[in-house]
């Protein structure tokens, strides 16, 4: 059957499929689709372009929808001067084989779930990627990636695993760190988390009162979100998970501003809110992430839910004792299994996985040490979620690799200024810049 096209102003689009094994090393086993969409400018469509294939960010988190103001702005727009583009859809999200609670079902226990859950990290993804290069452009015929956040692990464990199949590898936010398990991720991060939290306040001084209200609030009464979720504090804390982004201050500055109305029985928390809160929220709709998110730091060892007993080191995060309210951050705890209504069926999978200490290992050092693939990386002096001290350290141990450090952009720089990103690292990757 030939693959559906679809054509935008400046865009022409291609729906790919692709068969492959759950588990590469039982190829003869279950198989999964991964879904992929290629991407060329109309002037283009013809012209035998190299490839550029863009790994998202997450886990667990589908690629972008192009719409057709894309060829006009973002990193899009630079791609498309030079490449052909594949948006991969990871393993378990958008139109691939989907993993969420509904599909999950399927299965008769909770080590089943686990089980199938193992084989959704990065090793897998780029296995995925290499079998689908191989289907579009043969073996001999590298092509380019770029990975964001997330998408840059996969890149670097690609740098490992499978470097012959790479023409050059732009990371944009996604150096791993590597020979650190989780809690040094979290030991990392939680002080940045503590100190994005001072900026927000002091951005916006009344809010330490709105925040405290609502806290207040929803620790004497029962709350319900839209969903049917109850509203605890310790999930409205997690409306700090955008904060590493440029607008996340923005985003939650203007939701508490309406938190509350005045009700029939008096002041009562906004529905308005509530929805808007439930939205700024995806962990019940891409469980991969909340399943796997500390996973992806995990080699021989268990997470022992890392991001949990790291955070008693920071009383801060205590709404009972602290002089304000600390908003979280890129963590995932044990109790969102129980909050979070679509997670509860996943509940016994997690803590199987959060248990598994015997993780493969993602990234080769001496592949790395000897790694002649064109590689550049945009690092966030500020990020977040990904340490630049962490970051700097991995790069030294990839050969050949340039580092653009730049406290101009927050972690979401590539959507927001995607072009200038873009064409900065394809100056350096070529020796222009």
């Amino acid at each position: 059957m030939p693959n559906t096209v679809h054509r935008l102003p400046g865009l022409v689009l291609t729906d790919h499929e692709f068969h492959v094994p759950l588990d590469y090393d039982r190829p003869d086993g279950e198989t999964i689709t991964i879904y992929a969409r290629e991407v060329v400018s109309p002037e283009r469509e013809s012209v035998d372009l190299p490839w550029l294939v863009y790994l998202q960010g997450g886990p667990g988190f589908g690629s972008p929808r192009p719409h057709s103001f894309d060829s006009k702005t973002g990193w899009l727009k630079r791609a498309l001067r030079d490449y052909r583009v594949l948006l991969l859809d990871q393993r378990g999200t958008g139109l691939s084989t989907p993993v969420n609670a509904q599909t999950l079902a399927r299965f008769d226990t909770p080590q089943a779930q686990a089980d199938y859950l193992k084989h959704f990290r990065a090793d897998s993804i780029v296995r995925d990627a290499e079998f689908i290069r191989r289907q579009l452009l043969g073996g001999e015929v590298r092509w380019s990636v770029l990975g964001q956040s997330f998408g840059g692990f996969c890149a670097v464990h690609y740098l490992s695993a499978a470097p012959e199949g790479l023409a050059e590898v732009l990371l944009t936010g996604g150096l791993p760190p590597l020979n650190h398990p989780a809690d040094d991720v979290y030991r990392a991060t939680y002080p940045r988390v503590i100190e994005k939290n001072r900026r927000y306040y002091e951005r916006y001084p009344d809010d330490v009162q709105r925040a405290k209200d609502v806290v207040d609030y929803v620790a004497q009464h029962e709350v319900y979100l839209p969903t049917g979720d109850r509203l605890s504090p310790r999930r409205f804390q997690q409306l700090g998970m955008g904060f590493g982004a440029s607008d996340g201050f923005e985003r939650a500055h203007y939701l508490l501003e309406e938190a509350f109305v005045q009700g029939a029985a008096g002041l009562e928390i906004n529905h308005a809110f509530l929805r808007g809160f439930e939205n700024m929220q995806a962990f019940d709709t891409n469980p991969i992430y909340a399943c796997l998110h500390e996973a992806i730091y995990c080699e021989g060892v268990a997470s022992s839910w890392s991001a949990e007993r790291e955070r008693a080191e920071y009383p801060e995060f205590d709404v009972t004792s602290s002089d304000r309210v600390y908003f979280t951050g890129e963590m995932i705890y044990p109790w969102m299994f129980d909050e979070y209504w679509q997670l509860r069926i996943l509940k016994e999978a997690a803590e199987i996985l959060a248990a598994y200490d015997d993780w493969p290992s993602l990234y080769d050092a001496a592949a790395l040490h000897a790694n002649t693939v064109p590689c550049v990386a945009a690092v966030y002096y500020d990020d977040m979620y990904v340490d630049r001290l962490l970051a700097e350290e991995t790069a030294q141990n990839i050969q050949g690799i340039k580092l653009w450090i730049t406290n101009e952009y927050e972690h979401n720089g590539l959507r927001i200024d995607g072009d200038i990103i873009l064409n900065r690292l394809l100056d350096m990757v070529h020796g222009e810049a």
